[in-house]
């Protein structure tokens, strides 16, 4: 090798007579510098010239991680031996090089090259070849985890080669799988990983093999980008932890709804109730002071949940603002002209004799519902869950139906809707929901089950009065078909 140190050149035209290729290559330029004939030769060039005149830029990822490795490794003064394959006219031509760095001189530091043609196995080149192309990363480590061997991709990924360890972003978890790796065992696993461009996601394959050379046992480590995947199963993760979040603060909000209103309904009805019957002062102040506390721990309750949808929805990116808990958002057009027809109706009409059909679990409920419609005298009877509720709208004849939401056996949708399934006019009675369960989603879903409207517990009597009256007065039986075909 020709002795060429920092700060020291040899004059390059001592090298012209020299039978082995010599050239020089500047790895910031990406430009030939110098050539001996023998170069010129190997390179296929007819002169200097024209060799220097090649554009080199355009190098392979991994030609240019190895370019950056060399000049980072005999930057010092040291020499690297390695073989490379360089296509002069389209065909390769293998050789051992040296590789060191030599300063012009300017004092630029460039690389010098000193090849001898190498004769190798075809399949032994290509091999070498693919090594170097490959995109995974590889890398050799002796049984102490220090560095060995690195490939372009794994060079351009970290670097100058580092320890086993250096490479992950929990270095505590490389121990482990060397010992396994030592211990016989082929590891993978998928690790946070120090890159020069950051914290990446990698699928680390780790295994014994042995060091073509020096004998030795060594560690591989075969290394894949997965970072887009993990990516990918965390945000999906996320989604649907969010998804479980929202499910789970609809039950506990319907819960909670129901378990307060529902005995709220109780004592605002019935004190509504007395306070409409022949009671003497201090008994009708009694009852005020039962029916204004009342509306007041209802206020705290409608409080209460409307600030837990305003605090889920401020938690939600992008979320819209909260919704009131009064309109019924109707499923389609359909729906919505249907209730819309059959209310605007008034209360004109067949009063006389009315049948109305309350399907409430709650028993004070029920009683609270006949009591209000027996004062108007409309026959209200009940059913105890959604069930019961279709066996007598399938075998009654019914004005209205009034449909609890949240009861055992079978709910007031799935009712609502094997209700509207029914032939005939038992199909197309109109069905009002009366329910604590009164968030806009929940609205929405009672609409698309076949309901015409809701009317949110505790119930108000002077409301609840003009609502059935409103619907038990009108001529919904003549638009039967009609009404059929558009709900269908």
């Amino acid at each position: 090798m020709i002795d060429v140190q920092k700060g020291r050149a040899v004059p390059m035209q001592d090298w012209d007579d020299l039978r082995r290729p010599i050239w020089l290559f500047d790895p910031a330029s990406r430009r030939g510098v110098y050539a001996n004939p023998a170069a010129l030769e190997l390179w296929e060039a007819d002169s200097l010239e024209a060799l220097l005149a090649r554009d080199f830029g355009q190098l392979s990822p991994a030609a240019e991680a190895r370019v950056e490795r060399l000049a980072r490794e005999t930057a010092d003064g040291a020499a690297v031996c390695e073989q490379w394959t360089f296509y002069p006219n389209g065909h390769p031509v293998s050789v051992s090089a040296v590789i060191s760095t030599y300063h012009l001189e300017d004092g630029t530091p460039v690389l010098l090259l000193e090849a001898s043609p190498l004769v190798a196995d075809g399949d032994e080149n290509r091999a070498t070849e693919a090594l170097r192309h490959t995109s995974t990363l590889i890398s050799l480590f002796d049984t102490e985890g220090g560095p060995i061997f690195s490939n372009p991709a794994a060079f351009a990924a970290y670097g100058a080669a580092d320890r086993f360890s250096a490479r992950f972003a929990e270095p505590d978890r490389a121990q482990p799988l060397l010992d396994a790796a030592l211990a016989g065992n082929a590891v993978s696993d998928v690790c946070q990983v120090v890159t020069r461009g950051g914290l990446r996601w990698h699928q680390l394959d780790v295994r014994t093999t042995t060091d073509p050379a020096t004998g030795q046992i060594a560690v591989l480590l075969d290394e894949h980008d997965v970072t887009a995947r993990i990516q990918a199963e965390k945000a999906r993760a996320a989604a649907e932890q969010k998804a479980a979040m929202a499910e789970a603060r609809q039950a506990f909000l319907t819960d909670m709804s129901h378990e307060l209103r529902t005995p709220l309904n109780t004592v605002i009805g019935f004190s509504d109730l007395l306070a409409t019957t022949h009671l003497d002062p201090e008994q009708a102040a009694r009852v005020a002071s039962i029916n204004e506390a009342g509306q007041r721990l209802l206020s705290v309750v409608n409080e209460m949940i409307e600030q837990s949808v305003r605090n889920a929805d401020e938690a939600d990116e992008g979320a819209s603002p909260p919704e009131t808990l009064e309109p019924l958002p109707p499923a389609s057009s359909s729906v919505s002209g249907r209730a819309s027809t059959l209310a605007s109706r008034g209360s004109e009409g067949r009063l006389g004799g009315s049948r109305v059909l309350y399907v409430d679990d709650h028993d004070c409920n029920r009683a609270l519902v006949v009591a209000v419609l027996d004062a108007q005298g409309i026959v209200c009877a009940t059913a105890e869950n959604g069930a019961e509720g279709l066996e007598a709208a399938r075998t009654g004849d019914w004005d209205l139906i009034l449909m609890d939401i949240q009861m055992p056996v079978m709910d007031g949708v799935s009712a609502t809707r094997a209700i509207r399934a029914l032939p005939g006019h038992r199909g197309a009675v109109p069905i009002v929901a009366l329910t604590a369960n009164t968030l806009a989603e929940q609205k929405t879903e009672y609409a698309a089950a076949g309901m015409d409207g809701c009317m949110a517990k505790p119930i108000n009597i002077v409301e609840l009065t003009h609502m059935v009256l409103s619907w038990i007065g009108s001529d919904w039986r003549r638009t039967e078909a009609p009404l059929i075909a558009a709900v269908a």
